[in-house]
């Protein structure tokens, strides 16, 4: 694209062009009119002068040669005399015969012309000189004859020559000063204006941090400092849009509830990375998608399709299908009004509730667990008390077989109740470990030693294979819980008969402990359940046993308070692995 500067720059050569030719051929013009005329005027007088001598001298009669030739010497003409018939009586030229003859037959003709000025323009088309004649009287003051001055019209061709040579040449020197003036002019005017449109453009393409010169002090320099100006404006405003939209952007991206922004024509423009998580859509395309390709379940594509037809807010807390799991949302679908009353769209906001459904769900499970695991050792406390009362205590046995009873249920409630206050206080503050060296081998072939009886007494077979010397950093009673836990466990749910064994081995900066059985095995739909309080495999079986239901929710806060990791394995009538990892060096995690 040509510059502006350009562009001014050939506007201005044009005119003045234009304006010098003009002015060229009017000068031109008026010189060569006003040099004819001063030359036809001199031409006039000259030959006014020559008649009129030649008249007082007594006309043609005393005429005398030598004089006409000096005059012509003089005056720079051709002077002519001719009788009052037209025939040359003398003639200052030397022609050959033709151009005597011609020239003899325009001077025949001028007695006949009325009007000098017409037969001379008449002729200049036709000869190539300019005639000026007067009339010459003698004594008696009758005519006598003919004076007559030409010249060639040569001698004024090389005259109008040098007028335009010094027209060219002067009009040539205004024409070069011109533009140079009118150069440094454009230029001192043009360079802020091409700066200001630089600048101009640069704001368009959203580059706010370009600035223009603002150097002169007239109207240029005031539209350079508005530009500069509406530039800061633009980029203080274009920082702190970025600011907001960043802001609003984390916001969105890191708020929990998965976010769903709907136009007015159905179609999704924002979505937020907890939706995709929730949904696992992580990876998908789902801008410009219409809502039921992004929304995978129709309750839910209900909601926004009454939020369309009622235009108000509507919530709804869904049961929805995530993989293999069913999870608990709140769905509430809110729409979008303008300023105007103009349909922007609807916000829809999927809110997982599903670890406060199973909060609330445990805490039923909670209270009528403890009321259920409460009611039987009171129960039968109650009964037997009130059947002492009622007079079996007068029989020895039936009083120690009572006692007895009534012995063994409130050791089994104060059981259950130091559980319960030892989970509370894991869980509301966390367990203090007493951290020392722990020689893990050592501990475990400790905890067989002391569950041996319980081994004996249903005849099951027991594996120890412990690694020599395997030892870690953490606190030896509680880890002693946690595997007389696990060890129990395997006794109370393998038949009699069955096998039990523990192993521990070294793994890079780990010690693994493996406790399996071949005993009722758990199933896959009751397996992440195990480590809910008071959930129970076989609840008969465990409560005949004295458990509580308590002891896999200790092990798993223990385990983590040491940073460490259980896991669990099992098939119905096969068998149950628990495994421990427990890192030899707490300091490192």
């Amino acid at each position: 694209m040509v510059k502006f500067r350009t562009r001014l720059v050939l506007a201005l050569i044009s005119l003045v062009v234009l304006v010098l030719a003009a002015l060229g051929i009017m000068l031109g013009q008026m010189f060569k009119g006003y040099y004819l005329s001063i030359f036809d005027e001199r031409l006039e007088k000259e030959a006014d002068m020559l008649a009129e001598m030649i008249s007082r001298e007594g006309g043609l009669n005393t005429f005398n040669t030598d004089l006409a030739k000096e005059w012509s010497d003089k005056l720079n003409v051709r002077v002519s005399i001719a009788d009052s018939s037209g025939d040359l009586l003398f003639d200052s030229g030397v022609f050959n015969g033709a151009m005597l003859s011609t020239h003899q037959e325009i001077v025949k003709q001028l007695p006949k012309v009325e009007n000098s000025a017409a037969y001379k323009q008449s002729l200049l088309s036709k000869v190539d000189e300019l005639y000026h004649w007067r009339s010459i009287t003698n004594s008696d003051g009758e005519e006598d004859g003919l004076v007559i001055l030409s010249t060639k019209v040569e001698a004024l061709d090389a005259i109008y020559e040098e007028i335009w040579i010094i027209l060219l040449f002067s009009l040539g020197l205004s024409f070069v000063l011109i533009i140079l003036t009118g150069s440094r002019i454009t230029r001192r005017y043009t360079k802020p204006i091409e700066s200001a449109t630089k600048v101009a453009i640069e704001l368009a393409k959203g580059n706010y941090r370009a600035r223009t010169y603002e150097a002169p002090s007239d109207e240029v320099g005031v539209l350079n400092t508005s530009i500069n100006i509406l530039a800061r404006n633009l980029q203080e405003m274009m920082q702190a849009q970025e600011i907001h939209q960043n802001r609003l952007s984390t916001l969105i991206e890191n708020i929990e509830s998965g976010l769903l922004l709907i136009d007015d024509r159905g179609f999704v423009v924002m979505v937020n990375r907890s939706f995709k998580q929730l949904f696992h859509l992580e990876g998908q395309r789902l801008i410009k998608k219409r809502y039921h390709q992004v929304i995978p379940h129709k309750e839910a594509m209900e909601v926004v399709e009454e939020v369309f037809m009622k235009e108000e807010h509507v919530r709804r807390q869904l049961i929805l299908p995530v993989g293999i799991e069913r999870k608990h949302f709140e769905v509430s679908g809110a729409p979008i009004i303008g300023t105007n009353d103009e349909w922007k769209g609807i916000l829809v906001v999927f809110h997982d509730i599903t670890s406060l459904k199973r909060l609330e769900q445990m805490r039923k499970d909670f209270v009528a667990n403890v009321s259920h695991e409460l009611k039987t050792p009171i129960t039968s406390i109650k009964g037997f008390t009130e059947t002492l009362l009622d007079g079996a205590m007068e029989d020895k046995e039936a009083l120690k077989m009572f006692l007895d009873i009534i012995l063994k249920e409130s050791e089994r409630m104060q059981t259950l109740v130091m559980d319960l206050l030892e989970l509370s206080k894991i869980e509301q503050k966390g367990i203090s470990l007493n951290v020392s060296e722990v020689a893990v081998d050592q501990l475990i072939k400790e905890v067989v030693l002391v569950l041996q009886s319980r081994f004996e007494e249903k005849q099951l077979g027991l594996t120890v294979d412990l690694q020599d010397d395997l030892f870690i950093k953490g606190d030896a009673s509680r880890l002693k819980q946690v595997f007389v836990n696990l060890l129990t466990n395997a006794t109370l749910y393998t038949q009699r008969g069955g096998n039990v064994s523990v192993r521990a081995f070294g793994q890079e900066d780990q010690v693994v402990v493996e406790v399996k059985d071949n005993g009722i095995g758990i199933s896959s739909e009751e397996l992440p359940r195990i480590f809910e309080r008071f959930y129970r495999v076989d609840k008969a079986r465990s409560r005949n046993s004295g458990g509580t239901g308590l002891g896999l929710a200790i092990v798993k806060h223990i385990i983590e308070a040491h940073k460490g990791e259980i896991t669990v394995e099992s098939k119905v009538n096969e068998g149950t692995t628990f495994t421990v990892y427990l890192h030899k060096h707490m300091e490192k995690e």
